[in-house]
């Protein structure tokens, strides 16, 4: 039997910034993780690690990195007020997202960043995917300039270090069964270490354990058939544990049950994300593509959107398509915009110097469709604009259905490149209902569940449908925080 202030169930972004948090105010804090130590970190390690928070100028930026005077002047560094973030937010989840919510996530972004290089997290100009010199000049576009070096295990290896060295006791392979609950107030968690039950008590305890991407039954259950078959992007662990020991109570669920970041994702790629190859299986170059279906059919706008706006939802497009699966097509005048991880070797490509033998080696594809859908795109294109892909340029399509709506470009450059996708899904929008002020989770009556609070994954009523890149790790790190300190005040009383 173990006693903390605070007890923190996971052991990702969210769950650490929690406890660094309640440690920070005095709280003896123990953290449970059902991973073993190599496997640890939750979705947080399969993150890219770019940050989408409220900042007015680079003057903003320079409060998380020491960015170079010279790169200061020469870069146009964009800007994303509170006003823009509350545009993207609204418009991408279709006016649903949680005013409340909404107002402290964008409200308390930049301060959340500030707060976490304090923690010991490194930040850096997003160079590799959200920038590009044009005319001379480097433009960042996507207003999110910056991210976290090393990615999101970067930031998990960065917290973990700090909450090793301020005390916080990590307990590995021990997951949790059921929360310690005598009607009124939750009193720690039932769990199991190895396969042998032990329990946690603790004054608050702070579920930070993800979503439920992982589990099939869930999946099927609450996003409709055929999301069994969706591969998982991210940790095999996140199978819903933490929202089942609460609903278990009388917890209120929130959101959108049946939405979920789900991405366009290596069609071969294993099971699970795999550590090893982080990024490998990542295909966000879409918007340059022209994306066709085993009929040899396109099937959605590729080009309404940058990348970030769209790939969280246009995973659930691919996953409707005949054999669950799609090709991106490319000719070789957009060749060097792919991202990196388009030339790994873990990568389903195919080559081939004519559309007729491109159409011929597309396994599953019908390959007179396919050319039919090609030469009534390449003749929808409207030429007379011109192609910049650091903006919406409006080169789009005429007379075609579906239209797309920027950065069209004929196919008609060999070599010719398809590389074969299928859905990659992240995590699950479904969540708890909490005090947003608190984060402390609301029972069936909107009353507050006395010892326990939530965030990260786990938080319901922030996405619906859709989902602005960037904005997870920041939520976990806003809302983690903001449990954590909450748990801690209630923890040391």
């Amino acid at each position: 039997m173990k006693t903390f202030d605070v007890l923190v169930v996971g052991r990702g972004n969210a769950a650490l910034c929690a406890a660094l948090a309640a440690r920070d105010q005095g709280a003896s804090v123990g953290m449970l993780e059902a991973a073993s130590v190599e496997e640890a970190g939750g979705n947080s390690r399969f993150a890219g690690g770019v940050m989408r928070f409220a900042y007015n100028s680079v003057t903003d930026l320079q409060r998380l990195s020491d960015i170079p005077e010279e790169e200061v002047k020469n870069a146009d560094w964009e800007s994303n007020t509170v006003e823009q973030f509350y545009d993207d937010l609204y418009r991408v989840t279709s006016f649903r997202t949680d005013p409340a919510l909404s107002e402290t996530l964008v409200t308390q972004s930049l301060d959340a960043m500030v707060w976490l290089r304090s923690q010991g997290v490194r930040f850096a100009p997003n160079y590799r995917h959200q920038s590009a010199v044009i005319d001379g000049k480097r433009r960042f576009f996507g207003r999110m300039p910056m991210w976290i070096t090393g990615g999101g295990p970067g930031l998990v290896q960065d917290l973990t270090t700090t909450a090793v060295r301020k005390g916080v006791e990590i307990f590995y392979e021990t997951r949790a069964v059921s929360l310690l609950y005598d009607g009124e107030r939750v009193a720690g968690v039932q769990a199991k270490t190895r396969g042998k039950p032990v329990t946690f008590n603790a004054n608050a305890v702070v579920l930070a354990c993800g979503g439920f991407e992982a589990n099939p039954e869930w999946r099927t259950r609450y996003l409709g058939p055929g999301w069994e078959l969706a591969k998982v992007r991210g940790t095999r662990f996140n199978v819903g544990d933490g929202l089942r020991m609460a609903l278990d109570i009388g917890a209120c669920p929130y959101g959108n049950w049946s939405g979920r970041h789900a991405v366009s994702w290596e069609r071969h790629a294993p099971e699970f994300g795999d550590l090893n190859l982080p990024e490998s299986s990542y295909r966000h170059s879409f918007p340059m593509s022209i994306m066709i279906n085993a009929e040899g059919r396109r099937f959605v706008d590729e080009g309404i959107e940058f990348y970030n706006y769209t790939y969280a939802k246009y995973g659930a497009e691919v996953l409707k398509q005949p054999g669950q699966f799609a090709y991106q097509v490319f000719d070789t005048k957009v060749k060097h915009l792919l991202r990196p991880e388009y030339g790994d070797r873990n990568v389903t490509r195919v080559t081939a110097n004519t559309l007729e033998e491109l159409a011929s080696k597309l396994e599953g594809v019908n390959r007179d469709g396919f050319l039919r859908t090609v030469r009534e795109f390449n003749a929808a294109v409207r030429t007379d604009v011109a192609f910049n892909h650091s903006i919406k340029d409006g080169r789009g399509t005429v007379g075609i259905d579906p239209p797309k709506s920027n950065w069209a470009n004929p196919l008609d450059t060999p070599p010719f490149e398809a590389y074969a996708v299928t859905c990659g899904i992240t995590f699950t929008f479904g969540g708890l209902r909490v005090d947003p002020a608190t984060a402390q989770v609301l029972d069936l009556n909107f009353h507050p569940i006395p010892g326990l609070y939530t965030a990260g994954e786990m938080l319901g009523g922030l996405f619906y449908f859709n989902y602005p890149a960037g904005t997870g790790l920041v939520s976990g790190t806003v809302f983690g925080r903001l449990a954590g300190s909450s748990a801690a005040t209630a923890g040391r009383k």
